[in-house]
């Protein structure tokens, strides 16, 4: 249970009506092609007011490519190549979130308005280790779905997808299967959020309320007054100026203000030993989160005793212009289709190094995430937008990472440097109840068995730790 604030009433007093207004929108299900009828998951039924189109998912079912197929042979599933309604990032989805698609998923698209179709771009399959605790009220919901990773690929208008399983790699004992329900996910991140819209990010004081009650769709007094969070994520200039460059002219920067105009700085460098500055963060309302989207409450752990470093696997294929769209994808990916209550990551990091609140509740917060399976408690999770297993970060994103975490472990006092102890939630490297000693800044890998961070990320971590405890002043 939380603690409700005397400073909530005060803030969503002052900002009065401006998203007590909401709509209810309604949208066509696609025109389907060949290989069955897809189901449309609308859009928000109460966006922000001001906001632009929020975006929408369009689910096929994927049906068998060889049901003449020999015994032992392994099974196949697909998607004949299908006209849709526009959509950039795509994804597969399955009935049971404990399980797991050992096989291999490759997608193709065609871009809008062009005759040619891409070749075939693998899907991270491997993406079990992302996620909520299966303990947790949110990792034990009934919305909650198996998923790959979400793939990037641009405006599209057209689909292709196959799945096939693989036989067991020791001994080969495993009978090949894939799991029941897979569907094609195909996400619309929606337009950039309108100039001047007042769309709500984070809340600094959460409603006192169970897990229970939380449905979808934030509104009233939650959403005005979570619009207060707009400012809290914000640069201090005066400090931060020479140590960080502004983002790219690419990059999408909204609601370094509040609403009537005043710079909300974060904790200062000089409020205790070791304090690291705080870097630029654009606000959700800033990527355009539709935070009716996501469930209205927040989850909050004791204090953050590390930080895990992630890749959203998602390809590289992406301008810093788009980051923000790529975020929303990822976000309405990971709420409509795998049915997690926000996006997982509390913060995001594109090739530029601009760096992005993530999960709703207060980038200065403790807030629980749903990154690093058995380890969302006491952790934050900070994820680059791309995949680094045969590519390279940039430097820019690098830099980013460590002067995040050197703020974010710096308002608890943590030497970037040091180890920690976590208690385990379960997962397939540490049993649920270990208490696993950890880095304070670690990949994804080193509480999971997975391949994130990639390999060429996560060779970067030791330069990231040495650069963190160095903007803390150590």
């Amino acid at each position: 249970m939380f603690k409700i604030s005397s400073m909530r009433g005060y803030f969503a007093s002052s900002i009065g009506v401006a998203c007590a207004t909401v709509l209810a929108l309604s949208a066509p299900l696609p025109a389907a092609a060949a290989g069955g009828p897809g189901v449309h998951r609308p859009p928000a039924t109460r966006p922000v007011t001001g906001a632009t189109v929020p975006g929408s998912t369009q689910s096929f079912p994927l049906v068998p490519l060889n049901p003449d197929r020999a015994a032992g042979t392994a099974p196949e599933m697909g998607l004949a190549p299908q006209s849709v309604r526009s959509f950039s990032l795509v994804g597969v989805v399955w009935d049971d979130p404990a399980t797991e698609l050992h096989g291999h998923v490759q997608i193709r698209t065609r871009a809008s308005g062009a005759d040619r179709w891409s070749a075939w771009q693998d899907v991270e399959t491997h993406n079990h280790g992302h996620g909520p605790d299966p303990a947790s009220d949110e990792g034990s919901s009934s919305r909650m779905r198996g998923s790959t990773a979400p793939l990037w690929v641009g405006d599209s208008d057209g689909v292709e997808v196959r799945v096939r399983a693989e036989a067991d790699q020791v001994g080969g004992t495993r009978t090949p299967t894939l799991p029941d329900g897979l569907r094609v996910e195909l996400v619309d991140p929606g337009a950039e959020p309108g100039q001047g819209a007042l769309a709500p990010s984070s809340q600094a004081d959460p409603v006192q309320r169970s897990d229970e009650d939380l449905p979808y769709g934030g509104t009233g007094a939650d959403a005005i007054a979570s619009a207060v969070e707009a400012g809290l994520a914000s640069l201090n200039a005066s400090m931060n100026a020479s140590m960080f460059p502004a983002p790219s002219d690419e990059t999408t920067n909204e609601a370094d203000v509040d609403q009537a105009g005043e710079v909300r700085g974060g904790p200062s460098a000089a409020a205790k030993p070791f304090a690291a500055p705080r870097p630029r963060i654009v606000t959700r309302s800033g990527w355009g989160a539709d935070e009716s989207l996501r469930e209205s409450g927040f989850v909050y752990t004791g204090s953050v005793k590390a930080a895990f470093v992630h890749h959203t696997a998602s390809g590289n294929n992406y301008t810093c212009a788009q980051a923000p769209s790529v975020i929303r994808g990822i976000y309405r990916y990971h709420v409509v289709s795998s049915g997690w209550r926000d996006i997982g990551y509390n913060f995001l990091i594109d090739k530029c190094g601009n760096i992005y609140e993530g999960r709703a509740g207060g980038v200065d917060k403790p807030v629980m995430g749903a990154h690093t399976l058995g380890f969302n408690t006491n952790t934050t999770g900070i994820a680059v937008l791309g995949s680094f297993t045969s590519t390279a970060p940039s430097a820019a994103a690098v830099n980013s990472v460590a002067a995040l975490t050197a703020w974010k472990l710096g308002l608890t006092g943590i030497d970037p440097r040091g180890t920690t102890y976590l208690t385990s939630g379960g997962g397939n490297l540490y049993p649920k109840g270990a208490n696993v000693r950890l880095n304070v800044i670690s990949g994804h890998r080193d509480g999971f068995a997975t391949e994130c961070p990639g390999k060429l990320l996560y060779g970067k971590l030791g330069s990231i730790r040495t650069a963190a405890a160095r903007l803390q002043g150590r």
